[in-house]
């Protein structure tokens, strides 16, 4: 799509989120729903995250291998930022034997981004290919399952994470996004569940990659995204891998019995098979006919 299309999508999409939020409607749709639906969903997101990062490893099986057993070992220390580790090793073993592109002359300077106005038939064109698609896929992984792996990694965080925080936060942030030239954005469990495995408890860990982020664009410009290209796609690999499993192990299969347990379990492979959404759309007529009993197990 053109960027006007893109930025027409982010302006329905933050503002469908942000009423969502503020109404309530998403956290009483929350509070409607089994927990074995939300983790269903967490175990098929944390499957094809895993899967994801063995598909990115296999592109440099050596390295990915090498820099997953080094993450593994540094995951001994809560406290140590992993992540990051991982990804300066892997930048710099990249350069030395040249399987990543070279860095290219920084651009320094001040690079602010364009105002992007979208007309009516661009705002109609980005609601058809990218808002209709991400709803489904948005409400499922960057709200319903986002809040509950909160809760589960910080029990005692208060006030807890919420459906309806992440609803209004999600709009504002597309909708002050969209006219600068930002792509559609939502919470994510995966990432959740990363920034915990490797290291991240508090907010500081998102306030500096955000901070990091806004330096590069603004800073650097195009070289500053060329910098993140020097990043091997088999240490990205290894960061998916484990994020998957973390998100993956926060279902807490072992807790769920007979129809829950068989809910869980279709809603995954149907998620690793297609989307979430797909798998939302099927849990939830099965969880009302486990409810009523037209079905047993």
């Amino acid at each position: 799509m053109e960027p006007a299309a893109i930025a027409g999508a982010g302006l329905v999409i933050g503002a469908f989120f942000l009423i969502l939020g503020l109404t309530g409607v998403v956290s009483r749709l929350a509070r409607a729903l089994p927990a074995s639906i939300a983790a269903g969903l967490q175990l098929g997101l944390g499957l094809s995250l895993a899967a994801l990062g063995i598909r990115l490893i296999e592109t440099q099986v050596w390295l990915g291998a090498v820099m997953s057993a080094l993450m593994l070992a540094l995951m001994r220390y809560q406290r140590s930022p992993v992540a990051l580790i991982a990804v300066l090793v892997g930048i710099g073993v990249g350069q030395m034997i040249g399987i990543t592109p070279p860095f290219s002359p920084l651009d320094l300077g001040l690079h602010l981004p364009h105002i992007v106005l979208p007309t009516w038939t661009q705002i109609v064109h980005g609601t058809e290919f990218a808002v209709l698609p991400q709803i489904p896929l948005a409400l499922t992984n960057a709200i319903i399952v986002t809040a509950a792996v909160s809760r589960q990694l910080f029990p005692r965080e208060l006030p807890p994470v919420n459906e309806r925080n992440l609803a209004i936060t999600t709009g504002l942030g597309n909708l002050l996004s969209a006219p600068l030239g930002g792509y559609l954005m939502c919470h994510g469990a995966g990432g959740l569940a990363g920034h915990f495995r490797f290291g991240g408890r508090t907010a500081t860990a998102p306030v500096l990659i955000g901070f990091t982020f806004v330096v590069l664009g603004i800073g650097f410009g195009e070289s500053g995204y060329a910098m993140l290209k020097t990043i091997p796609d088999s240490v990205l690999g290894g960061l998916l891998l484990f994020s998957g499993i973390e998100l993956a192990l926060s279902s807490k299969l072992h807790e769920h019995q007979g129809g829950d347990l068989f809910l869980v379990l279709l809603m995954a492979a149907i998620g690793v098979a297609l989307n979430p959404a797909a798998a939302f759309a099927v849990g939830l007529p099965v969880a009302y006919a486990f409810k009523r009993e037209w079905l047993r197990v």
